[in-house]
């Protein structure tokens, strides 16, 4: 049986994945560190949660966390960004410019790379940076 919480796919087959397929596992990948962090910070009532989970996850949060994380990806990861942020998309969300929109796809597509890649304590590292756990 697959165990799909910890995975570890071969780049080539990582590779194989369309860019908004990453960006659609990354979207969730990140949602879930953030939802997790949240409760652990004494976050308990569910209408909260959800406000603040929506605050972290929206295209301009996930965009100024780029910013934040560009200085410390590897060249190999600021590839993956880049081929996330470059993806075309058919429509940008209310209350996010294009480039919000393209630097959170990026975020996403590498969240969801780095996830497939099995690359766990990667994520963990680069979480804590945009939390502002770590520098």
């Amino acid at each position: 049986m697959t165990d799909f919480f910890h995975l570890s796919l071969e780049k080539s087959d990582i590779n194989a994945i369309s860019n908004l397929g990453l960006a659609h596992l990354g979207d969730a990948v990140y949602e879930l560190m953030v939802r997790g962090w949240l409760c652990t910070m004494g976050h308990g009532k569910s209408n909260d949660l959800h406000k603040l989970t929506v605050s972290y996850v929206a295209a301009p949060a996930q965009a100024a966390a780029v910013e934040k994380l560009l200085p410390h990806l590897t060249d190999e990861e600021r590839g993956i960004f880049r081929r996330g942020r470059n993806t075309r998309v058919n429509a940008i969300p209310h209350g996010a410019t294009p480039g919000e929109y393209h630097a959170a796809t990026g975020l996403e597509t590498l969240f969801g790379s780095l996830y497939l890649s099995g690359k766990t304590d990667r994520l963990n590292h680069l979480f804590s940076i945009i939390i502002g756990e770590e520098e």
